[in-house]
């Protein structure tokens, strides 16, 4: 499948900036406080999911003052399935579990189907304790469970295509520093 390259260009072009550089530096800064208050004596294990967590972890990871340990998973849910925990594991998590406390890092909690069954599969192979950590958590009731957080985010963004810091358009983008909308999506 060819791509059009301009067109990927002009969605940037085009697209209306959600959340700017500085807010995000904001909530970069703000998580990094948050995690390192609950973490930062409980020798955590740092799970980043690919691809869309390689960008905030890259972004967030440098200011947490303490000793941890980073490793990365990639999980999709089989199918169009919109329940349940089936897993396409791409790469599974490779490290020992048992009585570690773990953070999950992803870019974004959407509807969490899939962060969701990624918990649950951490808690079964023994973590004392899985949390989850996200740059933006989307606003819509289309939650895997009606109320549905990360236990750290950084931005409440409205219920648009989003781009930039992980989130790709069409596989572009991801490295784009800002928070966009694609416009009239």
């Amino acid at each position: 499948m060819a791509v059009d390259l301009q067109e990927i260009i002009r969605a940037r072009e085009e697209a209306d900036c959600l959340a700017d550089e500085a807010a995000v530096e904001a909530a970069l800064a703000r998580l990094a406080v948050d995690v390192t208050a609950r973490l930062q004596h409980s020798n955590p294990l740092v799970y980043v999911v690919m691809n869309g967590g390689l960008i905030f972890a890259g972004r967030l990871l440098p200011r947490l003052p303490f000793p941890l340990e980073v490793a990365y998973l990639h999980a999709t849910r089989y199918g169009l399935a919109t329940h349940g925990t089936l897993l396409d594991w791409r790469v599974r998590p490779t490290q020992d579990l048992r009585g570690r406390s773990v953070l999950v890092l992803d870019d974004i909690l959407d509807e969490g189907y899939t962060l969701a069954a990624i918990v649950e599969h951490l808690r079964a192979e023994g973590a004392r304790e899985v949390l989850t950590a996200v740059l933006v958590h989307k606003e819509h009731e289309r939650k895997a469970y009606p109320g549905m957080r990360a236990d750290f985010t950084g931005l409440d963004i409205a219920d648009r295509f989003l781009f930039g810091c992980g989130m790709d358009y069409q596989g572009y983008w991801r490295n784009a520093p800002a928070i966009y909308a694609v416009k009239g999506l």
